[in-house]
């Protein structure tokens, strides 16, 4: 019996993409066990209509979509988080948030997606491969968390 999900953040520069899936995917992969929650350092407001259109067909609630600061997890009401995990890929040169002082914290360097250029069909085969990452790296935190429950 789970007593309550484990929160997870995934933390990126725009918070428009690779977290936005991230965020998605934990939640309703782990079938409730953990609960995912995304921010950017610097958020680009909106999040990416094909990280949306992902998010959507795996039933995330569309409500839950929206690109914001790290900021509002770092507040003394903010949810309590058990990981934090950072998404950016730092061979881009991009800047990726610090989260000090919590000792469960992971990397997880992915290429941003939203910086595609091309056609659609392009973006999407990016978004795709990002979405394959996460869902296996996803995958063994979930296996991990519930060997250690």
């Amino acid at each position: 019996m789970i007593d309550k999900p484990i929160n997870v953040l995934f933390l990126c520069t725009g918070n428009s993409a690779r977290s936005i899936l991230a965020e998605a995917l934990i939640t309703t992969m782990s079938q409730g066990s953990l609960k995912g929650y995304s921010a950017g350092s610097h958020p680009r407001g909106q999040v990416h209509p094909i990280a949306e259109k992902i998010a959507l067909k795996l039933k995330y609630p569309k409500e839950n979509l929206r690109s914001k600061s790290w900021d509002e997890f770092s507040h003394p009401n903010a949810p309590h988080m058990d990981f934090i995990i950072t998404v950016c890929d730092n061979t881009k040169g991009e800047t990726c948030p610090i989260w000090p002082g919590h000792p469960a914290t992971l990397h997880w360097g992915l290429p941003d997606p939203a910086l595609v250029t091309g056609s659609y069909e392009e973006q999407e085969k990016v978004f795709e491969y990002v979405q394959d990452q996460l869902q296996e790296k996803i995958k063994n935190l979930i296996n991990i968390v519930r060997y250690m429950r």
